[in-house]
């Protein structure tokens, strides 16, 4: 699926954000809201000043509340972002760098048990800002998962869970060189992302799909009724 996707639409350069904290940013405020409205917000704290960490430390909780407003759920999320900056000094001395210095399950746990961040989250951070190795999984790649049928369940054993999906990209790409693999899993959710946008929504749109091909093999007359 990987090849197929990259042959499609090209290498994507993930994450669209030009530095670490604003990739923790977006990660945040991303959360139960579209792009769009992220980007508003950004362009918010931008124009207030409030693009560093420095100034997040700085600015008033209720100020930042009227700041991340456009993206929903604002007073949630600014108190999350408050706890975040909290957290990196507590833990890593204000230092990304630090943080990224981490071991990666001592530092996903970390970040989990922070308000605000879940699975998806956490692994955003690890993978986009800090540069773990860690594959990210979210609502597109649940609905290619579940449509394609590339997890079987059995008892006890929910086949569109987080971590059942994590885990399946991480096998898929286990037997590329290890230093690659960061690239790998940031390249392929960038890439997961960009099909689902265009055909795996609420309700699928497999027409020139680059993946539908797949779905003979996954359900053949599931396939050919949408191909008609």
């Amino acid at each position: 699926m990987h090849e197929q996707l990259l042959s499609a639409y090209g290498r994507q350069n993930w994450w669209p954000a030009e530095t670490p904290f604003e990739v923790i940013l977006g990660a945040y405020l991303t959360q139960n809201t579209s792009w769009l409205a992220v980007e508003k917000t950004l362009m918010n704290l931008r124009a207030a000043g409030v693009f560093d960490l420095d100034a997040l430390r700085q600015v008033s909780l209720r100020r930042l509340q009227q700041l991340v407003r456009p993206s929903g759920f604002y007073t949630r999320k600014a108190s999350a972002l408050k706890a975040f900056v909290s957290f990196l000094d507590t833990e890593a001395g204000g230092s990304l760098s630090t943080l990224a210095g981490l071991p990666t399950l001592q530092l996903r746990s970390l970040l989990l048990d922070l308000p605000g961040v879940g699975r998806e989250t956490a692994d955003a951070i690890l993978l986009y800002a800090l540069g773990h190795k860690v594959p990210v999984a979210d609502e597109y790649l649940r609905r290619i998962v579940s449509r394609h049928h590339l997890l079987d369940p059995h008892p006890g054993h929910d086949r569109r869970s987080y971590e059942a999906m994590a885990e399946l990209t991480r096998k898929a790409f286990s037997t590329d060189p290890d230093e690659e693999q960061a690239a790998l899993f940031n390249e392929f959710h960038a890439l997961v992302v960009e099909v689902g946008k265009r055909h795996c929504g609420r309700v699928a749109s497999c027409a020139r799909c680059p993946l539908a091909g797949d779905l003979l093999h996954a359900n053949p007359k599931q396939a050919i009724r949408w191909k008609g």
